[in-house]
């Protein structure tokens, strides 16, 4: 029966999707799950893939076009059918009109292998699929609000292992956090069927656990060698083990874990003689060799199959030939730590010329050596991507819904600068992080919203509601590959400053490295932005809805300053200056509000009474 690919949901308020890309065309075979078409909506970008294994027949919302959720996209249907389910035209001609019924017996021989192919096809290597209606299925949980799929990292469990209630079962990863999925009940895991490096919908099985002590369906691939004449029998695998032959003999010279076929690949390396015999068989499970059989002779991304958006989307960033990399995911599949990685490597072969440059010509080599390199995208022109777009809505959105106005105080440091200068060695060796500026900045902070709760606060215009929040839930804004990103200290307010900086440097380095989850980026009440990181002396940072303020830290920087000395009155001094800079919003927020806060947050610092906190 012919399947309706529809509009999934994509989040709680997305109603509607656009159609990007078409991964397949009209007449292609598709199988379960795999990638369909790409959609963009208003928060994310993601790939839809096939809920059937068939023919796609008929696409009906076609690239660039948009449809509501729920609508239908494309129709598939299974091999010898039409879209409206019966058989194809092909197949009636063939027995012309010699007898109904022996027509009738090749036609149905001819479906079924149809049918059961396009399953064998689907599930991995190492399991057959259990039968429908046996065992709890394990689905990809919802991993945040935007977030639409996953990607199977490993498997701690494999077929036939015995799993507890709870117990971790496969690491997941997204575009935002890597996790642990844990099983839902007790027993025996039977079937996996979304293998390490695939990408799965949220809500998409990902396995099968069946009661303790089940058989696995490990044992269902014997009975199942009948499918291999059938697939022998069918044109297009004949010529997929010829075509894998030649590039086996080639991957092998570099290292057996770039070959397409793992399995056959351990096999060769384990047992030579056998090498005839590995070379045909990887015909049988052809849903691992099918994708990357046909360009395995090319190198890059079309030799690792199938590249997410989320990879070329890196690549295009960092200027990375996707054709220069080597896949190190599943049969050669080109994953995004594979990008930033090669990223990586490229930025650190263009600062090497510049340390070998200098014994040739003392000071003439460090002048190039410092200029910045020409971007690759100069005089080029891309399409906005649909997250960019939607960050620069909610700016603009921002500014315009809040009457937004920015404070500016400068503060004396010095004293934080002489204390975190002599306690910085035993603090790393009593905390274990760095001491830092932020978290004095922090602590002073936190201190000043209990002070000034109404800088704390939200406000709902059409409610006529100020809410005050039961604690300070402080954003730190992150710097990432991805673009800034603001985790959240809850309960600031109850931690101190080695408390503060513990935390900090943790949420700053799992942001950075991908593992922070959903809910520690949720919840901020205030938000601190460290610009000063970079050098700034402070900007005016623009609020984020609902919150009614943001702090900025400039750059701490010595500069000559008129002082009062006790003794020799005002002096010019050297000292340790910064500004902060609070924009907030002035419908809630009253200037004389803003300035007790940031006067609040000066003092404090000024009057660097932090020795107790730092064991001085």
């Amino acid at each position: 029966m012919p399947v309706s690919v529809t509009m999934p949901r994509l989040g709680e308020s997305v109603t509607e999707g656009t159609v990007t890309r078409w991964l397949k065309q009209e007449g292609d075979t598709v199988e379960v799950d795999e990638p369909l078409l790409e959609v963009s909506t208003d928060k994310v970008d993601t790939e839809i893939p096939s809920p059937a294994a068939g023919v796609l027949s008929r696409i009906v919302v076609g690239e660039d076009e948009t449809a509501e959720v729920g609508s239908e996209l494309a129709v598939i249907a299974g091999e010898g059918e039409s879209a409206g389910g019966e058989a194809a035209a092909p197949q009636q001609e063939e027995p012309a009109e010699e007898a109904a019924e022996a027509a009738a017996e090749p036609q149905a021989e001819a479906e079924q292998p149809a049918v059961e192919e396009p399953a064998a096809e689907a599930a991995p290597a190492q399991a057959a699929p259990a039968p429908s209606g046996e065992g709890t299925p394990v689905k990809m949980p919802a991993l945040g609000e935007s977030v639409t799929e996953g990607t199977v990292t490993r498997w701690l469990k494999q077929v036939g292992d015995a799993i507890e209630v709870d117990e971790p079962l496969l690491e997941v990863s997204t575009d935002k956090v890597d996790t642990e999925i844990p099983s839902p009940v007790a027993g025996t895991l039977l079937e996996i069927k979304v293998p390490e490096d695939e990408t799965a919908a949220v809500g998409a099985d990902l396995a099968i656990i069946g009661a303790a002590g089940a058989a696995p369906a490990e044992a269902k691939p014997e009975p199942k060698a009948e499918a291999k004449p059938k697939a022998e029998a069918k044109p297009e695998p004949k010529p997929e083990p010829k075509a894998e032959a030649a590039p086996a003999e080639k991957v092998q010279e570099p290292t057996p874990g770039q070959s397409y076929n793992e399995p056959a690949a351990e096999a060769e390396t384990s047992a030579k003689p056998a090498q005839a015999e590995q070379q045909a068989q990887p015909a049988a499970p052809t849903a691992t060799p099918q994708r990357p059989s046909a360009p395995a002779e090319g190198g890059g991304e079309e030799a690792a199959g199938y590249v997410t958006p989320l990879v070329r989307k890196l690549a295009g960033e960092h200027g990375v030939d996707l054709s220069s990399i080597s896949g190190t995911g599943v049969g050669g599949r080109i994953r995004k730590q594979d990008v930033l990685e090669a990223a990586a490597k490229a930025k650190a072969a263009k600062a090497a010329p510049a340390p070998a440059a200098q014994p040739a010509a003392t000071a003439a080599p460090a002048k190039p050596a410092a200029k910045p390199q020409p971007s690759a995208k100069r005089g080029t022109t891309e399409k906005l991507p649909r997250i960019r777009a939607t960050i620069a809505k909610r700016m603009q959105q921002s500014l315009h819904e809040m009457a937004q106005l920015t404070t500016v105080v400068e503060v004396d440091v010095t004293k934080v600068a002489k204390l975190r200068a002599r306690a910085k060695d035993s603090f790393q060796q009593r905390h274990g992080v760095k001491l830092s500026f932020l978290p004095f900045f922090a602590l002073a902070a936190v201190e000043a919203l209990q002070a000034y709760p109404i800088v704390n606060a939200s406000m709902d215009l059409d409610a006529g509601t100020i809410t005050y929040p039961e604690a300070e839930h402080l954003g730190i804004a992150v710097d990432t590959e991805r673009g800034l990103m603001v985790p959240v200290i809850h309960g600031a307010g109850d931690l101190n400053l080695g408390g503060l900086s513990k935390r900090i440097a943790d949420l700053a380095e799992r942001t950075r490295t991908n593992k922070i989850s959903p809910d520690e980026i949720a919840g901020a009440t205030f938000t601190l932005t460290n610009t000063g990181s970079r050098g700034a002396l402070f900007d005016t940072p623009i609020v984020p809805s609902p919150q009614s303020a943001m702090l900025g830290t400039g750059a701490v920087v010595k500069r000559p300053v008129v002082v009062n000395d006790p003794e020799l009155g005002e002096v010019v001094a050297v000292r340790s200056m910064v500004y902060l800079a609070m924009s907030y919003d002035h419908r809630l927020i009253d200037g004389a509000d803003a300035a007790r806060f940031l006067v609040a947050v000066k003092e404090r610092l000024e009057a660097g009474n932090f020795e107790a906190e730092l064991g001085l």
